[in-house]
């Protein structure tokens, strides 16, 4: 009877369950999206299509087919299906699937699939419980994880799977999940209204799914044809995802760099947007751009690391909303201005050189003069400020050991170009 009531529940499902579930694609032909994975001639789309899938992990964003992929390899396979929840199941579930695993191969030779959702919930414990499973061929594993699989999997299950990143869906992709979704509701669907379903999913078709039923439901109610206004009304604000500890916070932390350092202002002010939007603490922001106008800018434009300390100090004292601004302004900045790493590989090649041939003293010239005894030792003997004598003073102060090597090299941007002066000459480390 079980059985009859799972098969029934099924069937009224596939009729009146969620858009996404009803229009779930059930082969790789039908899969919207990822097809550089798992598409025609890929080496992972033909083992699925002919039903040899190794054990992996899907790791991605929400809505971007990683049950879906799943699903797919369970019905190209003549493997039986295993589902597991991290969040709710058990070890005890872990070795029951593994049990029901050991008698279906050892009775009739037929193999298990086992796909664990959010599989980076489970701990050690819980994913060591499958390894052995998964290494003796007992389970084909397919884990689905929102997060870094290289950080929440250990590494013992991680080497017997292959990782594979899923991409966020792209707007063709999503144009085409609806008019499959539209189809299924019998919508009409203007090109328009599409096109704004696909942009406020970000990627995620199952957003886009559920926007799209719920704005045809309204418009379907009040008689009306499906409009723009009943997609705002049905999307409303989009949850936003980002970890401050995650992936998300990493990438877009890098982006942001990387924007400032390649002179993209409209990019730079984006993903301080994002990050922003997304719950980061502004004073992080605030130090990234005060470390990027020396290792980025240097002393092509020095008033760039005034702009930056200036926003830090902004954010102190005038707080979010308002120091939105500031750190605006400073991303603007920095963005836009001459571009030099020289201030920052001074410092590390001078660091290394230390780290490599240790502290050496400076010629007894430049040391301290201002104890007795100084002179009987030769410190500071001989020593000629340059505001007295330009030309007796040093040029070269660095200990004998290092006298012409060159630390700072400035580019031909801006500033620096003006203040090479004669230190041209020097010869490199």
């Amino acid at each position: 009877m079980g059985d009859l009531f799972g098969d029934a529940a099924a069937e009224h499902a596939a009729r009146t369950g969620p858009l996404a579930h009803r229009v779930r694609p059930r082969s790789l032909g039908e899969l919207v999206g990822q097809q550089e994975l798992v598409g025609p001639g890929t080496a992972l789309g033909r083992a699925i299509a002919e039903g040899r899938a190794p054990s992996m992990i899907l790791h991605g964003p929400p809505g971007v087919g990683k049950t879906t992929i799943a699903r797919i390899v369970a019905e190209t396979s003549s493997a039986a299906f295993e589902e597991l929840s991290a969040v709710s199941a058990r070890i005890d579930d872990v070795r029951a699937v593994i049990a029901r695993a050991r008698d279906r191969l050892g009775g009739n030779g037929v193999r298990t699939l086992l796909f664990i959702d959010e599989i980076h919930r489970f701990d050690k414990r819980q994913q060591d419980s499958v390894l052995h499973a998964v290494e003796d061929g007992l389970v084909t594993l397919i884990g689905a994880t929102t997060e870094n699989p290289y950080f929440e999997v250990n590494q013992a299950l991680l080497s017997r799977c292959t990782v594979i990143e899923l991409e966020p869906l792209s707007l063709a992709d999503l144009e085409r999940v609806i008019e499959r979704g539209a189809g299924e509701l019998g919508a009409d669907v203007p090109s328009d209204v599409a096109g704004e379903i696909a942009r406020r999913a970000g990627g995620d078709a199952r957003t886009a799914l559920q926007t799209l039923e719920l704005a045809w439901d309204t418009a379907s109610t009040a008689g009306l044809p499906l409009a723009l206004g009943h997609v705002e009304d049905a999307a409303r604000k989009r949850p936003l995802r980002y970890d401050r500890d995650g992936d998300r916070h990493y990438d877009l932390t890098s982006a942001f760099i990387k924007a400032m350092r390649g002179s993209d202002p409209d990019a730079a002010v984006y993903y301080l947007a994002a990050m922003l939007e997304g719950g980061e603490d502004p004073r992080f922001l605030a130090r990234r751009m005060v470390i990027a106008a020396s290792e980025d800018v240097g002393e092509a434009d020095p008033s760039a690391l005034l702009v930056a300390v200036a926003a830090a100090h902004a954010v102190e004292h005038v707080g979010l909303p308002e120091a939105q601004l500031n750190l605006a302004q400073a991303a603007i900045h920095l963005a836009r201005a001459p571009k030099s790493n020289a201030v920052a590989r001074a410092i590390w090649q001078a660091r290394e050189d230390v780290r490599r041939e240790g502290i050496q003293s400076p010629p007894p010239v430049l040391r301290d003069s201002h104890y007795r005894g100084a002179a009987a030792r030769g410190h500071g003997t001989g020593y000629v400020s340059p505001h007295d004598d330009p030309a007796a003073a040093l040029d070269d102060h660095l200990p004998e050991g290092l006298r012409g090597r060159t630390y700072y090299r400035p580019s031909s941007t801006s500033e620096e170009e003006s203040t090479r002066g004669d230190r041209d000459g020097r010869q490199s480390p």
